[in-house]
């Protein structure tokens, strides 16, 4: 009996385990690849302002492992993974349509791929903070 439930738990684990699409436009495994697992802000600042605060941001809450420009995109999208709190952190920062604008997804996985919607807008709201920090709080 108990072999017939294990084995139906790992079928259910294997029907819903998958990949999630990352915001820097890779895939990552997933156990349970539902639900809200991004956060958007837009800011009135440059992208390499935005990019900036984001960068500083993941360092002091954990490391950041990778940078880098997507290839197709020309310079106006910049993206960076990291590790917080063992989970992993993608951010995407990209130019808006008005050049006053500058957007960055934040997406935050656990390592099982599962959402941490939460830690995604924690960081969104430390990059706010330090772009009104790096404005001298005006």
């Amino acid at each position: 009996m108990k072999t017939k439930i294990f084995a139906v738990l790992a079928g259910i684990v294997l029907i819903t385990a998958g990949c999630v699409k990352t915001v820097s436009d890779t895939n990552k495994f997933s156990v349970w690849p539902v639900g809200k697992d991004k956060v958007l802000g837009r800011y009135e600042r440059s992208l390499e302002q935005v990019y900036q605060a984001a960068f500083k941001v993941v360092s002091a809450n954990g490391v950041v492992v990778q940078e880098y420009i997507p290839h197709d995109t020309s310079n106006n999208v910049r993206s960076l993974q990291g590790k917080v709190d063992q989970c992993n952190v993608w951010i995407s920062v990209s130019a808006e349509d008005d050049p006053k604008i500058t957007s960055a997804v934040v997406q935050v996985l656990t390592k099982w791929g599962t959402a941490n919607i939460e830690l995604a807008s924690q960081l969104q709201t430390q990059i706010a903070l330090q772009l009104q920090t790096q404005s001298g709080g005006s």
